[in-house]
């Protein structure tokens, strides 16, 4: 399998310079370390994946279902 991704045939894939690789390396774990990164992951947390098939109120919107339920009732 060819993960290159050349654009066209016969060009050859370089390689990224070694102080390049390094320096999107620290990028990229000074930006995972980020205060924002760290908020959106205690954010994630608070709730899992399943409180979204079973919220609070027992509805997906309480707005909308209290607009559905004075509809109901007109």
């Amino acid at each position: 399998m060819d993960l290159s991704f050349a654009r066209l045939h016969g060009q050859h894939v370089t390689a990224l310079p070694v102080e390049l690789a390094v320096l999107l390396v620290g990028v990229a774990s000074r930006q995972a370390a980020s205060p924002t990164a760290r908020m959106q992951a205690a954010i994630d947390r608070v709730h899992p994946a399943g409180a979204l098939l079973a919220p609070l109120d027992g509805c997906f919107s309480a707005v909308t279902a209290g607009a559905l339920r004075r509809w109901k009732e007109e």
